[in-house]
């Protein structure tokens, strides 16, 4: 079977799980009001899809195993494509909700099931070029996601963010059944299901999805809600691991970690996706709460940068087949830094442009680091066990990215309180850049025939946009540093044979 054939069947319902992560934001406001919900409440709608996407993710090579890697695939499909459809039929929150746990859970196996296919598909020389075909999906799923979920909701209706991935689905069940072939070792086998595994997972990476999404919202640690899901999150996760080290049919293999280029890359790949969203997070709430941009405006900004990761992407996978896959790895981590050090040096008066090309630069940067670190993190795993492997490192991805939001958002907010406090430590009567500046609005204010505003309510309101510029100059500067700092762990990681002797020749 043509093997591009095999990609474009098993990219094509990845690539709309990876929009549907982020479509639903932009339509949350149209969700509520149409289903007569609160904020709050409003977020389990997206809250509810991460948590069972998390739990899933990890155990998919595991249930590969017990049903068939063909017939597990088939299934997750069917199981994200009904579930979208009642997810667009949804009558009530509570319905959606529901039905969104159902999406999560059809939707957590196509991205590491996809991942192994096509590494297993293309030959080593070839798995630049195959990383690079995934990595256009992960990637422009997050841009694409927004800008699509907006113009339908204004378009159409928030219902069809959903029912758009029902013929998208039909065609990939009809693809699959045709095109994908299991090998021997990933056809379904009989083995003893590890409940206790299965269920401490659940709970484990259920608590830490939540805490992760709604923990600055809670004041963190200040939440006593926060506190015993966090208890819960550590508790479950040690026992977990406890027994899966013990078990003769663990539900993950946790001894795939033994490998020091596999743990490395995974804590790489997660310091990665941390910085990736959290810029991508962050431009939008400097763009639309500083700057005024709509969201629309928003979208534009972080459009380029995902164009420019698709273009650098195939452009990695055919270099990371001629030289050290390692420079590349350098080149590519150092430009992401680079990129978030640029962003740092925002102001009130930075221009459209001036934002699109730190945008820019971050997507070239990752374009380079995601094809080498991926082929340098699964070179040396065996292809029997490449579906489990895969599966962890699309969970540290995903973990990597929800931290990396959660980081950004609690900075921003600590650094302005920090800032806010230092600035008004100057808005004394007594100083006299104070007095000017207030005799100068009261001026205007007179020219302008305004009477009931005092100058001193602008002076604070400048005053807050100044400090929550220096939170976003703040926090972008830390995002530069941690990618610096994960440079030395290059030197932990090793190539495989295969790898090497593809970049000598």
């Amino acid at each position: 079977m043509n093997r591009w054939i095999v990609a474009i069947t098993v990219m094509l319902p990845t690539l709309i799980e990876i929009i549907d992560t982020s479509v639903v934001n932009v339509s949350l406001d149209h969700i509520r009001g149409s289903l007569s919900a609160g904020i709050d409440e409003a977020t389990w709608a997206i809250t509810a899809y991460l948590v069972s996407n998390a739990i899933i993710i990890p155990i998919t090579g595991w249930l590969s195993r017990l049903f068939g890697r063909k017939n597990y695939l088939i299934a997750s499909i069917v199981m994200f494509t009904v579930s979208s459809f009642l997810c667009g039929s949804a009558w009530s929150l509570r319905s959606l909700i529901f039905f969104r746990i159902i999406q999560g859970i059809g939707g957590g196996a196509l991205q590491p099931l996809s991942q192994s296919i096509l590494l297993e598909v293309f030959p080593p020389a070839q798995h630049g070029m195959a990383m690079a075909i995934f990595g256009i999906g992960i990637m422009f799923g997050p841009v694409v996601g927004p800008l699509l979920g907006g113009w339908i909701t204004d378009n159409w209706s928030w219902r069809w963010i959903f029912y758009i991935n029902v013929p998208i689905g039909i065609v990939s069940v009809l693809l699959t059944m045709f095109v994908i072939y299991d090998p021997p070792y990933m056809k379904r086998i009989k083995m003893k299901i590890d409940y206790w595994g299965l269920m401490l997972l659940a709970i484990g990476l259920g608590s830490l999805q939540f805490v992760l999404d709604k923990g600055q919202r809670e004041d963190w640690f200040s939440s006593p809600v926060i506190v015993t899901f966090t208890i819960i999150t550590v508790v479950s996760l040690v026992l977990f691991v406890i027994q899966e080290l013990f078990s003769k049919n663990p539900v993950i293999n946790l001894r795939l970690f033994r490998d020091r280029t596999f743990t490395t890359g995974n804590i790489l790949m997660f310091f990665a996706f941390f910085n990736l969203f959290g810029s991508i997070v962050l431009l939008p709430i400097y763009l639309q709460t500083l700057m005024g941009y709509t969201s629309f405006l928003a979208g534009l900004v972080l459009g380029p940068g995902g164009i420019a990761t698709m273009i650098a992407l195939p452009i990695a996978g055919r270099l990371v087949t001629k030289l050290n896959p390692k420079r590349i790895l350098i080149f590519g981590i150092l430009i992401s830094g680079l990129a978030s050090y640029m962003m740092s040096f925002f102001t009130l008066q930075t221009d459209f442009w001036s934002t699109v090309w730190p945008r820019v630069v971050l997507g070239v940067g990752m374009g380079f680091l995601f094809i080498p670190l991926t082929t340098l993190t699964l070179s040396h795993i065996q292809k029997e066990k490449m579906t489990e492997a895969t599966a962890m490192y699309n969970l540290l991805r995903n973990i990597g990215g929800s931290v990396g939001v959660a980081f950004v958002t609690t900075m921003l907010s600590r650094r302005a309180q920090f800032h806010q406090s230092r600035l008004v430590e100057h808005l004394s009567p007594f100083d006299s850049a104070y007095q000017i500046a207030q005799n100068k609005i009261s001026v205007i204010l007179n020219y302008m025939g305004i009477n009931n505003l005092p100058p001193e309510a602008l002076i604070y309101r400048e005053l807050l946009r100044q400090a929550n510029m220096m939170a976003f100059n703040d926090t972008f500067y830390l995002l530069a540093i941690l990618m610096v700092f994960i440079l030395p762990m290059l030197f932990l990681m090793k190539a495989s044979k295969e790898v090497k002797s593809i970049s000598v020749h």
